[in-house]
């Protein structure tokens, strides 16, 4: 009786331990992990991805190819595998597919993915996108591409390094977040559509898309200052994601969200001229994030002395904290509009 009794104690001490060591992490605060994100580093990686050396990061072509390499590096340095079920950084696209609406000439390509898995429900996903191609060399001239779309490219690998840090803190996220660097989206949104369509993941699982194009510089609208960014597609599904949206930066970040081109009305259809878009018509919550269009927009003077790095910064900070959200609230945003 005495040897029952002492190990019905040993057996239910560890199960407490079991419990507590599973027991959810409180991750309400994500204040530590926003400030994590570095305008340094922002910098850095954006001199070397809009560089002269990647050669405009046309589709398929080697300087588009070497950028991926660079960034699958910085993927590396942080920890950060590709996702589960994939055996390397790349879901390629062959050149037919990049080709089949309109001839042309792609090569092959290539969408880059890096992923952390959730605690507590990591069958459900969260992705974070944004397109790294830009249009490549023109009359001989490198046009670089640093705010379309390097920014939103360093952007989401900061907010890695973000997540992966939280992680390795024992705070990391609760839903499993795909970090997803789509090709072709000059061309036509190519790899967003690809991957809508050959998902690694049940789109059914995928419970928001937040896209970040162009976020290192300001519009004419915005003359004075570059407290604000456009917030586009929010609401066109799901009165949960706009409100978690607002919510988060009223909290944390303090920034003017400006909604002009959320119109459905807008005659620049800017919500069906990004990769948000391919998740959208699947019926995922999807919001877009955008700078607005500049004089540089599409030009060769798109470089990356130009941004401004404190804007990148504090929307990479945004972005950040609205995954944290989706990716750690208890249930997953509602699609409540069609």
């Amino acid at each position: 009786m005495k040897k029952l009794f002492l190990l019905l104690l040993v057996v239910s001490a560890y199960s407490c331990k079991t419990a507590q060591s599973t027991a959810s992490k409180d991750n309400s605060n994500p204040t530590k992990y926003i400030n994590s994100i570095s305008e340094k580093d922002l910098k850095k990686m954006l001199y070397t991805i809009a560089s002269d050396e990647m050669e405009g990061r046309e589709t398929g072509s080697p300087g588009q190819k070497k950028a991926g390499l660079y960034m699958i590096e910085q993927y590396k340095k942080s920890g950060i595998s590709f996702p589960k079920g994939a055996s390397d950084y790349y879901q390629h696209i062959p050149a037919s597919y990049l080709n089949a609406r309109r001839n042309e000439n792609l090569a092959d390509s290539e969408n880059i993915w890096a992923f952390i898995e959730g605690s507590e429900k990591p069958d459900e996903i969260l992705v974070i996108s944004a397109h790294y191609d830009h249009v490549g060399i023109k009359n001989g001239e490198v046009y670089n591409g640093a705010d379309d779309d390097g920014s939103g490219t360093v952007a989401v690998i900061e907010m890695a390094k973000a997540f992966a840090k939280a992680k390795k803190q024992g705070h990391g996220p609760k839903r499993s977040i795909l970090f997803l660097h789509v090709t072709g989206e000059e061309h036509g949104l190519h790899g967003s559509r690809f991957y809508s369509e050959n998902p690694l993941f049940p789109i059914a699982n995928t419970i928001a898309d937040i896209n970040i194009d162009m976020i290192g510089r300001r519009d004419v609208e915005h003359s004075n200052t570059n407290n604000y960014v456009y917030v586009i597609g929010a609401d066109r599904l799901s009165s949960d994601l706009h409100n978690a949206v607002v919510a988060q930066n009223e909290k944390y970040i303090k920034m003017d969200l400006d909604f002009k081109f959320n119109d459905p009305k807008d005659p620049n259809h800017f919500y069906e001229r990004s990769d948000h878009y391919n998740f959208a018509k699947h019926g995922i919550p999807s919001v877009f994030f955008f700078n607005g269009v500049h004089e540089d927009y599409h030009g060769k003077d798109d470089t990356a002395e130009k941004i401004e790095y404190d804007a990148l910064t504090k929307r990479t900070k945004l972005a950040f904290s609205i995954a944290w959200e989706l990716a750690n609230r208890e249930n997953r945003p509602v699609v409540d509009k069609k």
